[in-house]
């Protein structure tokens, strides 16, 4: 006799995690400080664009990339805290494990940034490319948190069709 079973993708959320995930003030967190983060990259964007169109506003984008740098620090702490809680791994748990991994060159790169600024490694224009080069990693791990909500909204969708399908 076979052992063969169809495959069934893994959904991101087992019961359990989805459970935990729903019961934990991390969720919650982390669903107030992406926004925030995301609303401080824009307007620190627009400074140090300003910043290198102009030469104008240095110190204002300099002290917007710094917030930007300590909003991503607290995301990522209470990220790691929200992973341990609904998975039980601070980090790379398997379900977020390539958004983990990008995640520390996002990390790695603002933290460059505020290296070459404590130590003056940089003059500013190069901060501010340095600043860039970071938040062009952001946006790119912020949409992969994107797809990775969506898709578990998706899955909970279809989810629960099943279960109303299975329960008629």
């Amino acid at each position: 006799m076979s052992d063969y079973r169809p495959h069934t993708p893994r959904t991101l959320y087992t019961a359990d995690e989805r459970r935990r995930r729903d019961a934990t003030v991390w969720t919650l967190v982390q669903g107030v400080l992406a926004p925030v983060q995301f609303f401080i990259f824009l307007v620190s964007l627009l400074l140090v664009m300003r910043y290198l169109a102009t030469g104008e506003g240095e110190s204002a984008a300099t002290i917007s990339v710094v917030v930007k740098t300590l909003a991503l620090y607290a995301i990522m702490i209470t990220g790691s805290i929200w992973e341990k809680v609904v998975f039980g791994r601070y980090l790379f748990a398997p379900a977020f494990f390539w958004e983990d991994v990008f995640s520390m060159l996002v990390l790695a790169l603002h933290t460059a940034y505020l290296a070459a600024l404590a130590f003056g490694w940089l003059q500013p224009r190069g901060l501010m490319f340095l600043a860039l080069a970071a938040y062009a990693t952001y946006v790119i791990n912020a949409t992969q948190f994107l797809l990775k909500l969506r898709a578990a909204r998706l899955d909970e969708s279809a989810r629960a069709r099943l279960q109303m399908e299975c329960a008629s």
